[in-house]
C-alpha cells in the first residue's frame, strides 16, 4: 500500500475516534462573597466549569440583577480555559415570596418567550459561556418544561450552554422527562436530606447511599449518564448543641476539629462529607461513567491538604470519558 494512502486511512480512523473528554468538575461560586479576593484564589486547574450564583429577575419585566464583581471571575476563568456560567434561581429564591411570584409570572405562556430571549441576551452580553437554571421546589411548575424548550433555542442561537441543578425531592419529580434532554448536563443535588429546617431529624444530610439512590433515580428516568453530574456538599449541618440555622463550611469544620477531614461526623454534632466519602462519591461517578462532580460551594472548601477539591481532582484524574459522537453543543 502506498504511504500516502496508508496515511489517509490512518487519519480517517483517528478522526472517527471520539476525543477523550476530561470529567467535569462544576463548582458553584456564590457572588455574595468578596469575589475580588476569592476569584484570584481559585485553583482553576482543578475545575472545568464555574457557576456564578446567583443573579435573578430584578423586576416583573425580567430585567436581571447584576453584581459588577462577577466580571473578574469571568475574566479569570476564561484566562484559565474554564467555562463559566451564570446561575439563576437558588434554593432561597424559591423561599422568597416575591421572587417566587415573579418567576411564576415570567415563565407563564404569555411571558416565557420574551424572558428567555432577555436571559440569553444578558448572558451573552456579559461574556458567559452559558446559563444554569437552578429553579427549585415551588418554582418548578407546569410552565417549567415549555420555558426550558424556548430557552434552549435562545441559547443555541447564541452558542450558549444550558444546564440545570435539580433535586429528586424538591421539585425535580415535576420536570418532564423530555425536558431533561434539553440540557447539556444536569447537576444532581444529592444533599440536604435533612437540615436546620428539621432539627429533630439529626443525621447525615448527604450520605453515599443518597448519592447512589439519586443517580439511580435520574438514570432510570432517561437522563443519559454523560449528562449526569453528581452534586456533593462542601458543608455540614449541626444538631443538638451544635445546632444553628446556617451550615458549617467544611473549611471551618476542619479548622475547629483537627482530624475531622477523615470522618463524616464531629463535635456535638455536625454531619458533613469528609475526604473518604467525597472520594467514594468520585468512585461512584467512575463506576457509572457519569459526566463528573458538582460542588456546592467552592468558597466553603478547606485549604491545603484538607481541600475536598484536591480530593476530587486526584480521584478523577485517571478517569477520561469518551466524548459524544453526536453534535455536542458548545
Amino acid at each position: 500500500m502506498k504511504p500516502l494512502i496508508l496515511l489517509a486511512i490512518l487519519l480517517t480512523i483517528i478522526r472517527a475516534e471520539p476525543v477523550a473528554e476530561r470529567p467535569k468538575v462544576v463548582a458553584y461560586v456564590p457572588n455574595w462573597n468578596d469575589l475580588a479576593t476569592f476569584a484570584p484564589s481559585i485553583d482553576y486547574a482543578k475545575v472545568t466549569h464555574l457557576n456564578v450564583a446567583f443573579e435573578n429577575a430584578a423586576n416583573d419585566s425580567g430585567d436581571m440583577s447584576w453584581n459588577p464583581s462577577n466580571a473578574l471571575l469571568v475574566k479569570l476563568a476564561k484566562a484559565h480555559g474554564v467555562k463559566v456560567l451564570l446561575s439563576i434561581g437558588g434554593g432561597s429564591a424559591s423561599g422568597d415570596k416575591a421572587l417566587l411570584a415573579r418567576y411564576g409570572a415570567l415563565l407563564d405562556k404569555d411571558h416565557r418567550a420574551a424572558f428567555a430571549a432577555k436571559l440569553a441576551r444578558f448572558v451573552r452580553q456579559h461574556d458567559f459561556d452559558g446559563l444554569d437554571v437552578d429553579l427549585e421546589g415551588p418554582s418548578i411548575t407546569a410552565d417549567y418544561g415549555p420555558f426550558i424548550a424556548i430557552l434552549r433555542r435562545e441559547c443555541d442561537s447564541r452558542k450558549l450552554m444550558l444546564t440545570a441543578a435539580l433535586s429528586r425531592g424538591y421539585g425535580g419529580d415535576r420536570v418532564p422527562d423530555a425536558t431533561l434532554r434539553e440540557f447539556d448536563f444536569i447537576n444532581l443535588m444529592a444533599y440536604d436530606a435533612t437540615g436546620p429546617w428539621n432539627p429533630k431529624a439529626a443525621g447525615q444530610h448527604a450520605s453515599l447511599e443518597m448519592a447512589e439512590q439519586t443517580v439511580a433515580y435520574w438514570l432510570k428516568r432517561g437522563l443519559p449518564k454523560e449528562k449526569a453530574v453528581l452534586g456533593v456538599p462542601f458543608y455540614g449541618y449541626g444538631f443538638g448543641p451544635a445546632f444553628k440555622t446556617r451550615d458549617y463550611p467544611f473549611g471551618e469544620i476542619v479548622r475547629q476539629y483537627p482530624g475531622a477531614e477523615q470522618t463524616d461526623r464531629t463535635g456535638d454534632t455536625i454531619y458533613y462529607n469528609g475526604k473518604p466519602t467525597i472520594r467514594a462519591k468520585c468512585m461512584l461517578v467512575r463506576k457509572h461513567s457519569l459526566a463528573g462532580i458538582m460542588i456546592w460551594s467552592l468558597d466553603s472548601d478547606a485549604t491545603g491538604e484538607h481541600s475536598l477539591l484536591k480530593v476530587i481532582a486526584e480521584s478523577l484524574a485517571n478517569e477520561v470519558q469518551p466524548a459524544s459522537n453526536g453534535n455536542p453543543k458548545p
